[in-house]
């Protein structure tokens, strides 16, 4: 689109510019001060700034901001997209970056180093422009894409000055944006994105000839040509409530002085991180600085999971989230690595964040934005087992004191009760696609208990925890039943005897009488997500271990990891990985494409770190170190990615075999397995594994002494000896039998004092081959006007 013979002063023709998207994932630098004077967080990804968050770390801001540089006739260079880059960070572990982008023709280089002002909310640029050659007119400017509150529309740019400075200006709501220069504008203007842009202007004439005085409601650009008689400037990109606050911020970091404010960011990294734990790890500083920037500072303990929106540059403002919102499941493995960090100031932030985001029933949202409003309304079973681990783990290593868990317990029974009650079945497992019972879910589910089970005995409540651990008991010899299986194409396939599947969706059905029913996956086009439920395999089992409920020597782990690294294990040129489960479907497309809610799952370097504490359990640590180092390789500048590419190198879509894809990077949780397999490796021991869980069940080897009953969760067999503990949520008298009613026992329920009635019930007769019953409920007056039967194992 040409625009001609606008007058000066004017607004920008075009609105409201053409549909917004975000930015690329595939970040290589984020930075953050830790003074609490500043609220801004930048990311950089390409060679220039992506998406800056203000005033918190779910509410992105900008787009990015890059220079473009012509001769003002035919060259035309723009430096995300026409440089060769290099970025490294100023000191090792410190999230402070120099940039050296290289013109791919020669003609100029731009260095950067880029900070946070620590004292105000300005992302400062340290920028010089070298012309190779003298004799060529090329001139610079600076473009930036604001996307205020979360929004690629509704955003109102301009020009204007600040007590007589100029600069640029972008607002949305009560966020507002202001760039300042301390070289001199020679020309500026906010247009539409796409028709009266800088980018456009430049792109079709090699020089600024528009300057628009403002672009109102849409997306819109800020472009500014800088003088280059100084090539040495800083540029400061600033926010505030109002466009004045954010001006003001601008002209004060300007007048500061870069080296003033690098220097106190610097030193106030180091004194954080010297109060940490270290090892010599290669990218263990920087895994810890990246936990660190993903706290929100005004919701102290709240993480988000990555200040990021997976293939950004696909998505738009229907998608606000993006990653940039707490799952309590990463928020509980981002405390995990601060445990091995030994920090406990941020453990006590992170428990006491989850204590105030708890839902009303005792359970947490499937993510939410940092006030606690849930952004999805999945529920994960697993997200509500981790933060009662969290809780006793704590309290244990003295980063909840008595007073405090005297506020925090009545919260953590409310949770141990969910669990109680909803239990082992999730509606949605850990990848957050499927119900039904799975090894990751049921493992953190038993570990709760456990973990429940030591809360209650420490806040007086005896009864509770002896329940508490005869459920985990059940429970635990429940996992074989539900999702093990045997003797199917796959199993003799591969020449075991059979292994855990991923998830069983049925209720009532083992894993033995699955047969050939299947399930379709999520993500897949209709059709081509189904698959045989006994086949469907997953590294969830490995969690098995990881918490403590089964033996690494175990028969059936070996024959299960034998199954997975046959169906989901990757060599990469850096080493193994492994995908989540057969046939997932989020990831790229099979020609790079971006994910578009179907695609195909590609390898998770977290995963390399689970496994390498499987390796640490069996005492394999040679191997733990080799996975270890192959998560280093995966790493981009030290950002651990959600995703790696798998096959042959797709450069023009920036895919190449063994680095990071256009999901999620950096990721905490993947962050935090690194740290603690660090720390796994060097004490020869897994850091996180629970000791209640441990001594239970792989040092005594307790059984189980009743299984459970219930409508929703009804077995089908006992094993011959068990008590039959029959779970309602109301009282009853149960009328039973183990002679098929020719005599007829009464028993009544006995109230739990948490919403649950239990009835236990022996065999009287040993030869007894069944257990009948039914039930008449008192407070309803009514019989349920049904049998039930439970056989008995004999064998």
């Amino acid at each position: 689109m040409t625009i001609k013979n606008i007058p000066q002063e004017s607004g920008a023709p075009g609105a409201p510019g053409m549909e917004s998207k975000w930015s690329s994932s595939a970040k290589s630098g984020i930075g953050k001060a830790l003074n609490a004077s500043s609220n801004v967080t930048l990311t950089i990804s390409h060679g220039i700034l992506n998406e800056a968050y203000y005033p918190q770390e779910d509410i992105a801001c900008m787009r990015d901001m890059g220079f473009i540089v012509t001769d003002g006739h035919e060259f035309f260079s723009e430096e995300k997209r026409d440089t060769r880059q290099t970025i490294s960070t100023i000191e090792n572990g410190i999230p402070a970056y120099k940039i050296i982008n290289y013109d791919t023709f020669d003609k100029y280089q731009i260095t950067k180093e880029i900070i946070v002002d620590p004292f105000r909310n300005s992302i400062l640029q340290q920028v010089t422009f070298e012309q190779k050659d003298k004799n060529l007119p090329l001139q610079l400017f600076a473009l930036l894409a604001p996307h205020l509150n979360n929004e690629g529309s509704n955003n109102t740019g301009w020009i204007g000055e600040y007590k007589g400075v100029p600069m640029l200006f972008a607002q949305n709501g009560a966020i507002a944006l202001a760039m300042a220069c301390s070289a001199k504008w020679l020309k500026r203007s906010a247009g539409y994105v796409g028709t009266s842009d800088g980018w456009t202007d430049i792109r079709q004439h090699g020089i600024m000839r528009w300057e628009f005085d403002h672009a109102n409601d849409g997306n819109v650009a800020l472009t500014g040509e800088i003088d280059l008689s100084d090539q040495d400037f800083v540029v400061a990109i600033s926010f505030g409530r109002t466009h004045l606050e954010a001006a003001n911020h601008a002209r004060a970091s300007l007048l500061d002085g870069f080296d003033t404010a690098k220097r106190r960011y610097i030193e106030e990294w180091k004194n954080w991180q010297e109060s940490l734990y270290k090892l010599p790890a290669q990218n263990f500083m920087i895994s810890a600085a990246m936990l660190r920037m993903h706290e929100a500072k005004n919701f102290p303990g709240g993480i988000i999971a990555s200040l990021s929106i997976p293939w950004g540059e696909t998505k738009g403002d229907a998608d606000k989230s993006g990653y940039h919102v707490v799952w309590p499941r990463d928020l509980v493995e981002s405390a995990g690595g601060f445990h091995a960090l030994k920090t406990k100031a941020d453990v006590s932030r992170i428990v006491n964040y989850l204590m105030s985001t708890q839902n009303a029933n005792g359970s947490w949202p499937q993510n939410m934005w940092l006030h606690g409003e849930p952004n999805w309304n999945g529920l994960q079973m697993d997200q509500v087992a981790l933060p009662i681990l969290e809780m006793l783990k704590g309290y244990l290593r003295n980063t909840i004191g008595k007073h405090r868990m005297t506020r925090y317990w009545p919260l953590a029974k409310k949770a141990i009760i969910f669990l109680l009650v909803n239990g082992p079945f999730t509606q949605q497992d850990r990848w957050e696609e499927e119900s039904g019972f799975s090894p990751f879910t049921i493992a953190a589910e038993i570990a709760a208990l456990l973990a429940g089970a030591k809360l209650a005995e420490i806040n007086g409540e005896k009864d509770f925890a002896i329940y508490c651990r005869e459920t985990a008991d059940c429970w635990n010899e429940t996992i074989e039943f539900r999702t093990y299986v045997t003797d199917t194409p796959l199993a003799r396939k591969i020449g075991v005897e059979g292994y855990y599947i991923r998830i069983n969706p049925f209720t009532n059905i083992p894993a033995s009488e699955l047969g050939n029913r299947t399930m379709e996956l999520k993500n897949h086009h209709y059709g081509k997500g189904t698959v045989k439920i006994n086949e469907l395999i997953s590294v969830d089992t490995l969690a098995l271990v990881r918490f403590g409920i089964r033996d690494p020597n175990d028969p059936k782990i070996l024959n299960t990891l034998k199954v997975i690294d046959a169906q989901l294990k990757v060599n990469t040129p850096h080493g193994p990985c492994w995908y989540r489960y057969n046939n997932d479907g989020y990831g790229e497309q099979k020609d790079g494409d971006p994910y578009d809610g179907t695609g195909i799952g590609r390898p998770w370097p977290l995963l390399s770190g689970e496994r390498g504490h499987y390796e640490v359990a069996a005492g394999n640590i040679e191997y733990a170190n080799t996975l270890l180092q192959a998560m280093d390789g995966f790493a981009n500048n030290g950002l651990l990615p959600e995703q790696i590419w798998d096959t042959h190198d797709i450069p023009e879509k920036g895919l190449y075999f063994g680095e990071h894809t256009g999901s999620a990077m950096p990721l905490t949780w993947a962050h935090a397995e690194y740290i603690k397999l660090c720390v796994s490796i060097h004490d020869k021991k897994v850091f996180d594994m629970p000791e209640q869980t441990q001594e239970r069940y792989l040092l005594k080897k307790k059984i189980a002494k009743f299984q459970i009953w219930r409508f929703d969760n009804g077995i089908k067999t006992i094993p011959k000896g068990k008590t039959l503990r029959i779970e309602t949520f109301a009282a009853c008298t149960i009328h039973w039998t183990d002679n098929d009613w020719k005599t007829t026992a009464i028993k009544e329920s006995k109230s739990l004092t948490i919403g649950v009635f239990a009835t236990d019930i022996k065999p009287e007769n040993k030869e007894s081959s069944s257990l009948q019953f039914t039930f008449y409920w008192k407070e309803a007056d009514k019989w349920e006007g049904k049998n039930y039967l439970v056989n008995i194992d004999n064998s």
